[in-house]
């Protein structure tokens, strides 16, 4: 068993006065947030909580998160955070599934709490802070790199959830793949908008501890919050998925972003083409990745240099991970469509409680990630779709995400997404919904003119049978489409 210094032990060592959280109820030292951590620790010792059980966390972005998420560790508990969205039953669900033995949950979410007895519950302001004049010494503290760190739960965009193991492990070295990959300057900050409860929430928390960084926590997005953070509190890297990066450049307008920010990191499904080239024409640097909830994030990040040279592509794999495709049982040649697969040390080693997906999933090291992509003769990657969002219409595949690119593109859309519905004659046809643009009124006639838009750009069996006004498509609470949903809006 190999082991690691504590992260946020360490930086208090080695940087006790550099800020560490940013937030705006206040700022943490390195050396601060690691008293408040121990604090919790020891509270959570004095609950019962021992080594191997899975706490669960039930709040929003805020300090007392994140001073728990590196609490949970140093008493041997897993953790596992809660989506703040979910309705009661679906909560005690998650609660049930990973055995959780502790819910720790905010102020605003304990009414939801209440509802869920089945498990000993205490409010994170109830565990309170350290004293002001805290300084007592606190003793080496050390994660093994295959303890199970995190219990997340997958976005649940097709069937139910399950829950993902992320060993201490997982997430180092995928800090580690990041960080080769983007570098790191001693003025960096990374604002964290993505919910905690979310990889790509935690990864900035946990990324800000090893790297030494000020992590700016937003409680929730708001774009001119967001826009304001950068301007003047010194954000140099945002992870962000590609609606709020749109609602940032809506805001924003023609002003340029200070050249200290020096990446967008967008993830959560493939960047359409219309928003890398608005910021590119705005002078935004932006990185499109592709990562899972089960590779502890990242697996592939496109440089800000090459966004124009390789549109639509989420880069090269990181140092950390391998990636192949494989088409009918065999490597896909270049430019060939397959399913995804990822082997490496940010991989999950399963589900928990979950033998039968563990297998199914894992196979021979490799993780079958169920999306649809190619790489081309360099090595970049481009992800097609999700397998089981494929739309087959007479016997061709319809991408739906290739068709919400072509949608994104027309300047009165602000947000497409695609399903496929049943046909008497193609067995599937597909069907847009759409969010007009600010000051788009949704009649028939721009209907009739974006489809038109479509048939000029896709192939027919691509273009919507149909297109649907909405005010908002269904999303995860990281701002990721479930298109599985959009059926429920017919």
């Amino acid at each position: 068993m190999t082991h690691l210094p504590d992260w946020l032990t360490r930086r208090a060592a080695l940087h006790p006065h550099r800020p560490a959280l940013i937030t705006p109820v206040g700022t943490w030292t390195f050396n601060g947030l690691n008293l408040w951590a121990e604090h919790i620790a020891t509270r959570l010792s004095a609950l019962g909580v021992r080594r191997g059980d899975r706490v669960a966390v039930l709040a929003r972005n805020g300090p007392a998160c994140v001073a728990a998420i590196h609490a949970a560790p140093r008493c041997g508990a897993v953790l596992a955070p809660l989506n703040i969205r979910l309705a009661p039953a679906e909560l005690a669900w998650q609660l049930a599934d990973c055995g959780a033995s502790l819910l720790l949950h905010d102020t605003e979410h304990a009414d939801v709490a209440a509802a869920l007895r089945s498990v000993p519950q205490v409010a994170l302001e109830a565990l309170g802070s350290p004293p002001p004049d805290a300084s007592a010494p606190i003793a080496d503290r050390v994660l093994a790199l295959d303890a199970p760190h995190s219990i997340i739960y997958t976005s649940g965009t097709t069937g139910r959830p399950r829950g993902a193991v992320l060993t201490v492990g997982n997430h180092w070295w995928s800090a580690m793949g990041s960080v080769l990959n983007l570098g790191l300057r001693d003025d960096d900050r990374w604002l964290a908008v993505l919910p905690l409860f979310h990889v790509g929430g935690l990864a900035i928390v946990l990324r800000g501890a090893i790297y030494g960084i000020p992590v700016v926590l937003h409680e929730r997005f708001d774009p001119a919050a967001a826009l304001a953070a950068i301007d003047h509190q010194g954000v140099t890297i945002a992870s962000l998925v590609a609606v709020m990066l749109q609602r940032m450049l809506e805001v924003r307008g023609a002003q340029p972003f200070p050249a200290h920010f020096r990446c967008a990191l967008l993830g959560g499904g493939p960047a359409p083409r219309s928003l890398l080239d608005a910021c590119a024409a705005r002078g935004v640097p932006v990185a499109p990745t592709y990562g899972l909830t089960e590779t502890a994030s990242q697996v592939a990040t496109l440089a800000p240099a090459d966004a124009l040279r390789k549109p639509g592509s989420v880069g090269q794999p990181l140092l950390s991970a391998e990636v192949r495709i494989i088409n009918a049982g065999r490597d896909a040649a270049p430019g060939e469509v397959g399913e995804i697969c990822v082997r490496g040390p940010t991989v999950t080693p399963g589900y928990h409680g979950r033998p039968d997906a563990t297998a199914a999933a894992i196979r021979d090291g490799w993780l079958h990630t169920g999306d649809l992509g190619y790489c081309d003769p360099e090595g970049f990657l481009y992800v097609v779709d999700r397998r089981s969002d494929l739309i087959i219409s007479g016997g061709e595949n319809v991408y739906p995400a290739e068709v919400e690119a072509v949608l994104l593109a027309h300047p009165a859309v602000a947000e497409a997404g695609v399903t496929g519905v049943p046909d008497p004659i193609w067995g599937q046809a597909p069907v847009a919904f759409v969010v007009p643009a600010a000051g788009e009124s949704p009649t028939e006639t721009l209907a009739a003119e974006v489809l038109a838009f479509c048939r000029e750009r896709l192939a027919a069996y691509k273009c919507p049978r149909s297109l649907r006004f909405v005010a908002s498509l269904p999303r995860t609470a990281a701002g990721k489409l479930q298109r599985s949903r959009l059926r429920e809006l017919l």
